[in-house]
């Protein structure tokens, strides 16, 4: 659930790393914490056990520049991969606008992962979500370890309607950002079918404050962060939105890896949507449902040094 400001003009998206314990989600906030420019990036917040395990969730509000002159800034959360602390990770998963499912490649993580994603599927139906009705991308991490899954395979177990996936060694930095990039873009395309809808939204609401904006399968919902002892009951929307839902025979897109190249570029491109965007996304950008042809595996990220993390003393 995305939510606008529309006072300041500033729309944080929320993203969720999910998947099983040690799989390396923790890793990738690392790399992209490390990789961001200092402009770009507010101090990351980790809470672990004394064996460096995410207990509660990373947090890193990323700025990636204007939506149609609204700021834009992505929270990236981690959970906890251990079965025994999933009412921690339901807690996080509340009001996620996008996900990276993290997956192990080795071949004796095969249960853990079908686990995971399971439970990752049922937690987001005890909320009234759908994972096939969202941005969601996968990545098979830890592709040099020894005995692992080929990509075909993994994408048998855990991909069956083809979303984009992204092979990736994350201790050095390999298809980290590359994942990044397309489920920002992923959630920026969702948003941009919001847009047409904010400007009667920011009317109703006179233009102040922080609110709330749900997009659902029905309409916009739009609802206040009104005191707690003057509830007002949000007001439903007059407005229906497009399904996500991909149509039958539709032609598949161009592959992921090669849709991340212009996110951070400014200009405008059209929508597939019938708007204009306010950053340079390729206009044959997968949508939800639809099978995404294989990705480019020759592209990798630049090898990094991954340094040392040492949280802030409180």
């Amino acid at each position: 659930m995305s939510s606008i400001n529309f006072a300041t003009r500033e729309i944080s998206c929320k993203v969720v790393y999910y998947g099983p314990g040690l799989s390396g989600k923790t890793t990738n906030l690392q790399v992209i914490h490390q990789k961001m420019p200092q402009d770009k990036r507010t101090d990351m917040v980790s809470l672990a056990t004394e064996g460096d395990r995410t207990l509660f969730f990373d947090f890193l509000p990323l700025n990636l520049g204007d939506i149609k002159g609204f700021k834009t800034r992505f929270q990236l959360y981690t959970v906890p991969g251990q079965v025994y602390y999933n009412s921690t990770r339901k807690l996080v998963l509340r009001g996620v606008d996008g996900i990276v499912f993290v997956a192990d490649s080795q071949r004796s993580r095969q249960a853990e992962n079908l686990e995971s994603l399971q439970n990752l599927r049922q937690n987001l139906q005890d909320y009234g979500m759908d994972l096939d009705d969202m941005p969601f991308v996968l990545q098979y991490n830890k592709r040099d370890m020894d005995n692992v899954f080929t990509l075909d395979e993994l994408n048998a177990e855990l991909n069956p309607r083809g979303i984009p996936f992204f092979p990736a060694t994350a201790h050095n930095g390999k298809g980290v950002v590359t994942t990044l990039k397309t489920i920002a873009m992923l959630v920026i395309e969702k948003f941009n079918v919001k847009q047409g809808f904010l400007h009667q939204a920011a009317a109703s609401v006179n233009n102040a404050g922080v609110h709330d904006v749900s997009l659902t399968k029905d309409g916009v919902s739009v609802k206040d962060h009104a005191p707690a002892s003057a509830p007002q009951p949000a007001a439903p929307s007059p407005f229906r939105m497009p399904s996500f839902a991909a149509k039958p025979g539709a032609a598949a897109p161009a592959g992921p890896q090669s849709a991340g190249a212009g996110l951070f570029q400014k200009g405008a491109t059209s929508s597939p949507f019938g708007r204009p965007r306010a950053t340079a996304i390729p206009p044959r950008m997968p949508t939800f449902g639809r099978d995404v042809a294989k990705p480019n595996n020759d592209v990798a990220d630049d090898e990094i040094e991954l340094r040392p993390y040492v949280p802030k003393k409180k």
